[in-house]
């Protein structure tokens, strides 16, 4: 299982959206891809959730985890393999990590602990809550956005990983994660 959930070497850079439910990472996500013809991994916690919610009308479980976490991996290795510049990762394993402390009384599991912290990316963006929420299937916090908020950034300072707060409307996120990608482009050439 622990082969399942390491990254695979890479020759691009690996950017992160991150943050609290509804806070526009996949448009963003979407956007950043199109912007520099790249490739965007999709939050595969979505297809598995609404797959589960739709067939059994049951909710994200404990158990349901590693499997998120080892689809999540193994999209985000195929896809790396599609760019040579930028991957635009619409969550990563410590997203999951915190969303897992947050919903199941702190805890997460160890092996998906120990590859949340082990997997590396050149950059996460901190998408903030200063954008309507918008329910879904899946989103169930609306109430608790500046908890997750916090649990969030949190969880970037704790296991210092490299970070920029995304705050404002489409376009002025958009231009501030330009410019922090373009950034690393430069210093990765």
């Amino acid at each position: 299982m622990e082969e399942q959930l390491k990254q695979q070497p890479a020759n691009c850079i690996k950017v992160v959206l991150f943050g609290p439910e509804s806070t526009g990472k996949t448009t963003l996500s979407r956007q950043l891809a199109r912007h520099y013809n790249s490739v965007w991994v999709p939050e595969y916690a979505r297809e598995y959730l609404q797959n589960k919610w739709n067939n059994e009308r049951k909710t994200c479980e404990p158990k349901d985890l590693l499997p998120i976490a080892i689809g999540q991996i193994r999209l985000e290795n195929e896809l790396a393999k599609k760019t040579n510049t930028v991957l635009i990762c619409d969550t990563d394993l410590l997203e999951t990590k915190v969303y897992s402390e947050a919903y199941y009384s702190g805890t997460c599991d160890p092996i998906l602990e120990k590859f949340a912290l082990e997997n590396t990316y050149s950059l996460y963006f901190l998408t903030y809550i200063d954008t309507p929420w918008e329910a879904d299937d899946l989103r169930d916090k609306p109430n608790e956005r500046e908890r997750m908020f916090k649990a969030f950034e949190s969880a970037l300072i704790k296991h210092k990983k490299p970070y920029v707060l995304l705050k404002g409307n489409k376009s002025e996120r958009l231009e501030t994660a330009i410019k922090h990608i373009d950034q690393l482009l430069k210093s990765n050439t």
